[in-house]
């Protein structure tokens, strides 16, 4: 046996513990005056645009956004089936990027109770900057794993040299050989939430999964 064309698949995952955490938080208003329902839910809204803003300057907060005023009316029905008159339902909604999970604790607990506020979900990530460097260090190590396994299917058949021939995503390499299954880059991670006997809410993070996958070939002697 002089050559043979080797095809294999390399995969490689690493866990990185998150570095932000994003919150999402509404402020809502219902009643049968529009105006009122404004009014009010604008009166809410303030409190907490400010604790935002003041962490925001303090660098616990590393970035954050407020929508617009959204307001909807509906005419819901009576028992006996006769619609009733308008009720007007009016939210802001906020989004914050804490960089420590103890201050997105404290925060949360803070604002909590306070009258109009529901706190939402929060998703946890990394900076842009150390997902690059994560994604470009996983996809080399799975190329090495391709590698490694063509060796060693290789030396199986007695050859001692393996030369690339095509490296792809998974999927993308020659479609006659190819398949379609995972992505090159995928991340997982969540989020456990737990309230103890104490007034703080307790936000602890997954650890982020970022995994590569990848296709070659190569020409064994």
């Amino acid at each position: 046996m002089s050559e043979v064309t080797v095809t294999v698949r390399g995969e490689h995952e690493r866990r990185v513990a998150p570095e932000r955490a994003t919150i999402r938080v509404s402020v809502r208003s219902e009643g049968p005056e529009r105006t009122v329902v404004l009014e009010h839910v604008m009166r809410l809204a303030d409190p907490v645009r400010t604790s935002i803003t003041e962490r925001a300057d303090a660098g616990s907060i590393v970035d954050w956004t407020s929508t617009r005023l959204s307001v909807r009316a509906e005419r819901p029905w009576s028992n006996d089936g006769k619609r009733l008159a308008p009720v007007f339902y009016a939210s802001v909604d906020f989004t914050a990027t804490f960089a420590e999970a103890p201050e997105l604790s404290i925060w949360t607990s803070d604002i909590s109770p306070w009258d109009g506020v529901e706190v939402g979900g929060v998703e946890w990530h990394l900076t842009p900057e150390t997902r690059t460097q994560v994604e470009q260090e996983v996809a080399a190590e799975a190329v090495g794993v391709a590698v490694t396994r063509a060796q060693a299917y290789a030396g199986a058949l007695g050859l001692e040299q393996v030369t690339p021939i095509e490296i792809a995503d998974a999927g993308l390499i020659s479609k006659a050989q190819g398949s379609a299954e995972a992505p090159l880059m995928k991340a997982r991670g969540g989020i456990a939430f737990a309230a103890d006997a104490g007034p703080v809410m307790e936000y602890e993070p997954d650890e982020i999964v970022i995994s590569a996958t990848v296709e070659a070939r190569f020409l064994a002697r």
